[in-house]
């Protein structure tokens, strides 16, 4: 019960990789974000892989290491913004180089693979419900990692489902778009910074 309540905790709290998933249903309705809602799902499978093959201990143990993934993170999101804000206007969309026209699942993939949140959570929370002594560790790993990918998944699906009924009512408006850009880039900047310094 504990490792589920920690599970839900980890889930439901806004982070770099749901808040993508908000600004890309917003964005660009509900397939975009249901894509990225599994892009992220995949990213959380690559580090429950990672937990279970000893690499969140490695990473655990080398601050250089993770302030690396950390860093790589951050820029990452903070690249999304800036093309978000410089592509705000619908010419840039035609133009082909819009930031959000690259595969939302792909994108989802590395944002929530580079998303420190997620790192700690494997390094910090995880191994607390782990016992040798009852089971391999790398298997118990494994199991309690996907049922996180699965809790992870519904949360980020429902926020894309709510927020694409706001997407649908305010699609037609320019102005709103240029808008959702601008705050959505400002948000994904806001999130690496916070991500580097944190």
């Amino acid at each position: 019960m504990v490792f589920l309540g920690t599970a839900v905790v980890f889930a439901v709290t806004p982070g770099p990789a749901m808040l993508y998933v908000l600004a890309r249903t917003l964005h660009g309705g509900r397939r975009p974000g249901l894509e990225s809602a599994l892009g992220n799902a995949i990213g959380t499978v690559v580090h429950v892989c990672a937990a279970a093959a000893g690499l969140a201990a490695l990473l655990a143990a080398s601050p250089a290491a993770y302030a690396l993934v950390k860093y790589v993170g951050a820029g990452y999101l903070a690249v999304l913004g800036v093309q978000a804000i410089r592509q705000r206007r619908g010419a840039a969309m035609i133009a082909g180089g819009d930031a959000y026209a690259r595969s939302p699942l792909a994108q989802g993939v590395v944002v929530e693979t580079l998303n420190p949140k997620t790192a700690l959570y494997f390094m910090a929370l995880l191994p607390h419900f782990v016992h040798p002594e009852r089971a391999h560790p790398a298997m118990v790993l494994a199991v309690l990692g996907l049922i996180v990918v699965v809790i992870v998944l519904a949360a980020d699906v429902t926020v894309a489902l709510a927020a694409g009924r706001l997407h649908g009512r305010l699609a037609r408006s320019e102005r709103w778009q240029v808008r959702q850009r601008t705050g959505s880039g400002a948000l994904m900047i806001g999130l690496g910074t916070f991500v580097a310094v944190s």
